[in-house]
Parts: structure tokens; C-alpha cells; sequence
């Protein structure tokens, strides 16, 4: 007599098997392996410091490899108030890291210039890098910071992988010739 789990037992496949997409597969990959370069301007870095922190725990989401270096990065946290003089210096370490890269801007200065309507301050980062997410608070939570990093992977994981690395390709081709 065969039990129901018998009968849908293939001797020749061991383990667990998934069936998937080669698109949902890298999406997956990409959306769970963020690494953040912190780009800490002012009093919102402090509480980004706190987010890599044991209590908050950011390694729970795969983006624990904080990067210095904008070549080993693929996700930018403005945290605070960007200057014009700073805007300059920005831009360029963002043109730096490759693709495909997000923004996150951390807090009110960094999202629209926040309490300083000033010749100094620029009024959102926005004005200078595509920011993919916005934090507000002055400064956020800790907590904030990791919504808004789950609501980045989510982000990530909808973008297709495949087509975009054939356009790539294409017009890489293109400047080629």
C-alpha cells in the first residue's frame, strides 16, 4: 500500500529543489546583498552608525559590508546636511561606484535642506544624484533606516536583471563601433 508521500518521491532527485527564474534568482542575489557606502555629513550619521550596530543589526538584511570606497559600493546613505561645496565632491564619488546603484537620503537636510533655507545648503540631494529612497526625521530612527532599506530591496527585487544586462551590452556595442 503507498502513502501520499510515496508516491510523490523521485528516487532520482536528492534534496530540495527549487524552480525559478535566472531574473528572480539575480534579483534575489542583488536585493539581499546591499553593500552601503555611508556618506555621513552630519548629525544623521550618527544614527546611521548606530544602524550597523549589534542592537539594530543591519547584517540582518545582507547590507553588514559598510564601504569606504565607492569602487565596493552599490548603495549611497546621504546622512545630512549637503553644502554646495559638498554637492561638488558628492557627485563625483557617486559617477564613481558602478552600476547599478541606489541613493538613500537620510533625514530632512539631506532630503529637502531641512531647517537651513540657506545661500550654503542645497535643498535636497536630489538636485545633484537620483535619490531611490527618502528618510525623513531629523534626525531618523535607526528604525527608519532599515524601512527604508527593506523598502529598497523590495525596489531592487521588481527590477529585471536580464534585459537591462542586454542593453548594457548593446550599447556598449553601439560606442564600440
Amino acid at each position: 500500500m503507498h502513502t501520499q508521500s510515496e508516491v510523490g518521491y523521485n528516487t532520482k532527485i536528492e534534496g530540495d529543489v527549487v524552480l525559478t527564474t535566472v531574473d528572480a534568482a539575480l534579483s534575489w542575489f542583488r536585493a539581499n546583498s546591499v553593500w552601503p557606502m555611508p556618506m555621513g555629513l552630519a548629525c544623521c550619521a550618527i544614527e546611521l552608525m548606530a544602524v550597523g550596530a549589534s542592537r539594530f543589526d543591519i547584517s540582518r538584511f545582507g547590507s553588514e559590508v559598510m564601504r569606504f570606497s565607492p569602487r565596493q559600493a552599490d548603495c549611497m546613505i546621504v546622512a545630512g546636511t549637503v553644502t554646495y561645496k559638498a554637492a561638488g565632491f558628492l557627485k563625483r564619488i557617486y559617477d564613481q561606484m558602478p552600476e547599478p546603484k541606489w541613493v538613500i537620503a537620510m533625514g530632512a537636510c539631506a532630503s529637502t535642506g531641512g531647517m537651513y533655507r540657506s545661500y550654503a545648503v542645497l535643498q535636497g540631494v536630489d538636485n545633484v544624484v537620483p535619490v531611490d529612497v527618502y528618510v525623513s526625521g531629523c534626525p531618523p530612527r535607526p528604525e527608519a533606516l532599515l524601512d527604508a532599506l527593506m523598502k529598497l530591496q523590495k525596489k531592487i527585487s521588481r527590477e529585471p536583471v536580464v534585459e537591462k544586462m542586454k542593453l548594457m551590452n548593446l550599447n556598449k556595442s553601439e560606442v564600440a563601433v
